[in-house]
């Protein structure tokens, strides 16, 4: 592109000069003699300036759409190398935050979760030993939403408040007296009736965005 410019450059300078060297060497080759059909008897001084400004105005004209396409691609050459630099560097990182979350669903799972839980307690106090473990578990993954999806964020707090609502669902079937062995049971009863867990729709949501962005 330079050598282009600068050829183009050149050869209208030498044009330029050749001008000025002509009507250095024959100040008549405008005159009548040299064209006796017109009128003019010189060359009109707005002509002379014309022929200085024109070739300058094209030389500058074509330099800077030459440079300002020169720069454009530059600019996005620049953008798609940071895109990609970017991506190398946070694909890992994305990765591991959609395996923390999708691990957060699996712990948070009605079925699983009573059973890893200590149920010598009360119903009411096993209650909000399983609200609190879900809570805190949420709290402490809240960070991976900057790298999902709105869609697939929203499908994870949806599990998790579908989850609250059957653990208070089944509390509400079980005696005020009752073990916390009774509630897990009555957990568990009440998760069979669904036709499918609210952690495992999130999960399948995550696993389909995997699947497209990566």
């Amino acid at each position: 592109m330079w050598l282009l410019i600068n050829r183009f450059c050149t050869k209208t300078i030498y044009i330029y000069r050749k001008f000025r060297y002509l009507t250095a060497e024959n100040p008549g080759l405008f005159s009548v003699t040299a064209f006796p059909h017109t009128k003019c008897y010189k060359m009109e001084p707005l002509f002379q300036i014309v022929m200085i400004i024109l070739p300058s105005g094209i030389v500058f004209l074509t330099t800077y759409y030459l440079v300002k396409n020169f720069l454009d691609h530059e600019s996005r050459k620049k953008t798609l190398d940071l895109k990609l630099a970017n991506q190398t560097v946070l694909t890992p990182i994305r990765l591991q935050a959609y395996e923390r979350v999708v691990l957060f669903l699996e712990r948070i799972g009605p079925n699983g979760m009573v059973m890893r839980a200590n149920k010598n307690m009360s119903a009411a106090i096993f209650q909000a030993e399983l609200l609190k473990t879900i809570r805190s578990e949420y709290e402490h993954n809240l960070s991976q939403q900057i790298y999902m999806s709105n869609k697939s964020w929203e499908a994870v707090v949806k599990a998790k408040e579908e989850t609250i609502k059957l653990i208070n669902v089944a509390s509400s079937k079980v005696s005020p007296d009752a073990t916390g062995m009774e509630l897990a049971q009555t957990i568990i009863a009440v998760s069979s009736q669904l036709s499918e867990l609210p952690s495992k729709n999130a999960i399948d949501a995550i696993k389909r965005e995997i699947g497209k962005e990566f």
